[in-house]
């Protein structure tokens, strides 16, 4: 499914993830220094996210609300309880009170290097919605999946579970960002046509396990090497709702020109 509906209008997201990188000095920093390159006409045209490790949601948020920079707040990760024994963890009412609006969940890296299971991104999804922030649920493949023909049915595992007992309508409201892991800070970008066939797949899934309205409504990312070169042409496929930016989104002038891909189209 693509859509094709005239009157669905889903509004682009671009997300900066930062992972684990910057103090809270220069968290400050990037974000102000973002905020002079990114023009009122830029916000107006898309909504932007940025994602900064725990340890600057405050700072960055201090500096959002005091400067009236519109950006959302993110976060790359939140436990599944809401408070208890799990040292070295953040909960989502926490995030929440610090004003977070989307949580990065189920990102490659805390799959593949901290072991998050489907069950756990799940149960990641479900906190985050009862919270009232929105999720960013993060599937994707390895090259060995893709090379063996395994793509499709490991991102549509990987929705099915994610979003196990999640109602249509809170699906409507959240993104998925398809993020193909071999080409997640290795330079290598999936082509515009297939990052549009595998996130036409993703919304395909969610027409089938959600309904039509959900899948109209949730916004599609696409993550992986995303920078100002390609950012236009991704932008410009109808199932690619936004993009989902690791390193490039940690300099301010090239984060900006991919807020800015309309400009350079």
């Amino acid at each position: 499914m693509s859509d094709t509906t005239p009157d669905t209008v889903r509004r682009p997201l671009i997300s900066g993830n930062w992972k684990m990188n910057l103090n809270h000095f220069e968290a400050l920093k990037l974000v102000q220094e973002l905020s002079y390159e990114v023009t009122r006409d830029d916000v107006d045209a898309v909504d932007v996210s940025v994602h900064p490790p725990f340890t600057d949601i405050r700072t960055v948020q201090t500096a959002l609300e005091s400067d009236r920079i519109p950006f959302h707040l993110g976060a790359q990760h939140c436990h599944a309880e809401p408070s208890g024994a799990f040292t070295g963890e953040v909960a989502a009412p926490m995030l929440a009170k610090l004003g977070v609006r989307y949580v990065i969940v189920g990102h490659s890296e805390r799959r593949e290097v901290f072991g998050e299971t489907d069950d756990l991104v799940n149960a990641k999804v479900k906190a985050i919605l009862k919270n009232e922030m929105v999720p960013i649920l993060c599937v994707g493949e390895t090259l060995d999946e893709r090379e063996a023909g395994e793509a499709e049915a490991k991102v549509k595992a990987q929705l099915k579970a994610g979003l196990s007992r999640v109602k249509a309508e809170q699906v409507a409201t959240m993104v998925v960002a398809y993020e193909p892991i071999w080409a997640i800070g290795t330079g290598k970008t999936a082509s515009a046509d297939d990052a549009q066939a595998m996130c036409q797949t993703v919304r395909s899934s969610l027409e089938a396990t959600h309904g039509e309205d959900a899948a109209a409504s949730a916004r599609v990312q696409y993550g992986g090497s995303v920078k100002p070169i390609n950012a236009a042409e991704l932008m410009g496929q109808p199932d690619i709702d936004g993009a989902l930016v690791g390193g490039a989104s940690l300099e301010a002038e090239t984060f900006a020109k991919i807020i800015q891909y309309r400009l350079h189209d």
